[in-house]
C-alpha cells in the first residue's frame, strides 16, 4: 500500500468515526431536542482547540453477534481541549452508538482521560447520555463501571468533576456523576435513578412517570441530586462554562482571577434598609449578596433545593469565593437536614480547591420536630459542623442579624475556625431568642407580675439589648468588629487580603470520620 493510500484509509477511518450511528440516528437525537457527542463538545470548547484521543477504538466483545457490530469509537468521544484558555478534559456518552452504553472499551476510554487530567491536574467534563452497562458484555461492563468509579473517588478534591446529565442516566451509571463535585440535569431530556419505573411499578406497585421519579425538577428540588437544572442543552454548556470560571485548575492552585472596575472600597448604603428592625420580618439574603460582591455577579449553586440555605461562588477585587447564607426569606432562615447537606458539601469542596469562604448568618436556630429528629438532624447537623471545622481555607463570617444556639456556632462562628467575624449592629446573638430565654430565666417574675404582658415586653426587650446585642460577643473577642452594614464590602476585601498568605495544618491522619 503506498503512502498515498495509507493517507486516504487514515481520512476514510476518520469520516467513519464521525458518523457515529449514523445520520438518521443523530436525527432522531435532534429529534429529541437533544446534542450529538460531537456537537456538544464543538459548543463547550473554545473554537478549533479540541483534540480527540481514541477515536478508533471499537469493543472486543464476541457473543451474541456482536463481533459482526463495531462501531469506531464504540459510544464514547474522548479528548482534551481548551474553555476560556484553559485546558479541560471531556468524555461526551454518544446515544447513537449501542445506546450510550458502556463496555469495557468504553470505560478505558474514559479511565484513560481521566487518568491523564489526575496526572496534568486539570477538570474533568463528563456529557452523560447512556443506557448504562452494556448487557452484551456482562461483568466486562461492571467491571468498568468499576474502574472508573475508582477513578472518580481518587480524582476527588484533586481536579474538579463535573457531570452533565443530558439524556437518560440509570442503575449503576449514576453513581459515577454522584461521586463527582456538581451535576447540572437537562429538565425534559435528563433522568437519572437506581431503578426505572417499570421495575418500581413491578416490585412496589408504585406508578410514576421517568420524569416524576428521577427528572431534573425532581432531583434538584426534592432529593438534592442535581445541583442545576436548566431549560436547555445550550444553557447546561453555558453553566458548566460560568462554573468554570470561578474554580480552580486542581487543588495546587488559586481560583482564577478576574479583574473588574467595582472598586473595593465601595460602600453600599442600601444595605442600612434591606435588614429589617424586625427581628421576625424576611428580608431577602440573595440581595444583599449581590449589593457587595463584585459588579453583583453571584452565580448560585443548588438555587432550588433546601432554599433556607444559600450557597454559590462571586468575587471580590476579583477574587472567587465560595458564599454560604442563611435565607430569612425561606423558613427564617433555619437549618434543617437538607440545608446542612447542602451547605456542608459545598463548604468541603471549596476547602478542597482553595476557595476563601465567606458566611452571612441569619439563623434562628435548628428546625424542630419529630420529622427532623428521625430523620436524623444530628447527624446531618454535624455534617456542617464538621465541614467549617476541617476547613483550612480563609474564613470569614459576618452575622447580619439572628444567630441563636447551636445554629450561631455551626455557621462558620469564631469558636469552630473562622479567622474574621464581623457583625451589624442588628445582630442578635443568644442561647435562644428573647420571647424562649425570657420564659425560662424570667418564669417566676412574670407569674407575679400585675401584667405579665406588658412585663414580658419589657424583659424581653431588655435580655435583647443586654445579652442578645452584637456587643457582648465583641466583649468577648468572639466578634472582631461591629460595622455599619455599608462597609460590609470594603471589610470583607480587606479581611481577605489580609487571609491570603494564610497558612495552618491539621493533625497527621489518614483521613477523619466525617458523620455521613
Amino acid at each position: 500500500m503506498s503512502v498515498e493510500e495509507k493517507i486516504k484509509k487514515l481520512e476514510q477511518m476518520n469520516e467513519l468515526a464521525l458518523q457515529a450511528g449514523g445520520e438518521a440516528r443523530i436525527q432522531r437525537q435532534h429529534e429529541a431536542g437533544k446534542l450529538s457527542a460531537r456537537e456538544r463538545i464543538n459548543r463547550l470548547f473554545d473554537p478549533g482547540t479540541f483534540v480527540e484521543i481514541d477515536a478508533f477504538v471499537t469493543h472486543r466483545c464476541t457473543d451474541f453477534g456482536m463481533q459482526n457490530n463495531k462501531v469506531l469509537g464504540d459510544g464514547v468521544v474522548t479528548g482534551y481541549g481548551r474553555i476560556a484558555g484553559r485546558q479541560t478534559f471531556v468524555f461526551s456518552q454518544d446515544f447513537t452508538v449501542f445506546g450510550g452504553s458502556l463496555s469495557g472499551a468504553f470505560a478505558e476510554k474514559v479511565c484513560k482521560v481521566m487518568d491523564l487530567a489526575a496526572k496534568v491536574g486539570a477538570p474533568v467534563i463528563g456529557l452523560n447520555d447512556g443506557a448504562g452497562a452494556r448487557i452484551q458484555e456482562g461483568v466486562v461492563s461492571l467491571g468498568g463501571y468499576g474502574e472508573v468509579f475508582l477513578r472518580n473517588v481518587l480524582s476527588s478534591g484533586v481536579v474538579p468533576q463535573i457531570s452533565a446529565i443530558m439524556g437518560p442516566c440509570a442503575g449503576g451509571a449514576v453513581y459515577s456523576p454522584a461521586m463527582t463535585d456538581f451535576i447540572i440535569m437537562v429538565k425534559n431530556t435528563s433522568n437519572m435513578f437506581i431503578t426505572g419505573p417499570d421495575v418500581i411499578k413491578t416490585v412496589t406497585r408504585e406508578e410514576v412517570t421517568a420524569e416524576a421519579l428521577g427528572g431534573a425538577t425532581a432531583h434538584s428540588t426534592k432529593s438534592g441530586v442535581s445541583d442545576f437544572a436548566v431549560e436547555s442543552e445550550e444553557e447546561c454548556i453555558q453553566t458548566i462554562q460560568s462554573l468554570l470560571s470561578f474554580i480552580p485548575q486542581n487543588n495546587h492552585e488559586e481560583p482564577p482571577f478576574v479583574a473588574t472596575q467595582d472598586p473595593s472600597d465601595r460602600m453600599s448604603p442600601e444595605l442600612h434598609l434591606l435588614v429589617p428592625d424586625r427581628p421576625n420580618k424576611p428580608y431577602d439574603m440573595k440581595a444583599l449578596i449581590r449589593l457587595i460582591v463584585d459588579d453583583g455577579n453571584f452565580f448560585e449553586v443548588a438555587p432550588f433545593n433546601a432554599r433556607n440555605m444559600i450557597v454559590g461562588f462571586g468575587r471580590f477585587a476579583g477574587h472567587s469565593v465560595g458564599i454560604v447564607a442563611n435565607q430569612p426569606n425561606y423558613l427564617a432562615g433555619v437549618l434543617d437536614i437538607q440545608a446542612s447537606m447542602k451547605a456542608a458539601r459545598f463548604v468541603r469542596f471549596c476547602d478542597a480547591f482553595n476557595i476563601p469562604l465567606v458566611t452571612f448568618v441569619d439563623v434562628p436556630g435548628f428546625l424542630p420536630g419529630v420529622k427532623q429528629e428521625h430523620g436524623g438532624i444530628i447527624k446531618h447537623g454535624a455534617k456542617l459542623l464538621y465541614a467549617f471545622c476541617e476547613a483550612t481555607v480563609p474564613r470569614i463570617t459576618v452575622v447580619t442579624r439572628k444567630a441563636y444556639g447551636g445554629a450561631y456556632v455551626v455557621m462558620n462562628s469564631k469558636h469552630i475556625g473562622a479567622d474574621i467575624n464581623l457583625a451589624f449592629p442588628t445582630a442578635e446573638i443568644a442561647v435562644m431568642g428573647p420571647e424562649g430565654a425570657v420564659n425560662i430565666v424570667f418564669r417566676k417574675d412574670l407569674t407575679e407580675a400585675e401584667d405579665p404582658e406588658q412585663r414580658r415586653q419589657e424583659l424581653s426587650d431588655d435580655y435583647r439589648e443586654t445579652f442578645a446585642s452584637p456587643y457582648k460577643a465583641a466583649e468577648l473577642g468572639y466578634i472582631d468588629a461591629v460595622i455599619q452594614p455599608e462597609e460590609t464590602r470594603p471589610r470583607i476585601i480587606s479581611a481577605l487580603e489580609m487571609l491570603a498568605t494564610k497558612r495552618t495544618s491539621t493533625p497527621p491522619r489518614k483521613h477523619g470520620n466525617i458523620p455521613l
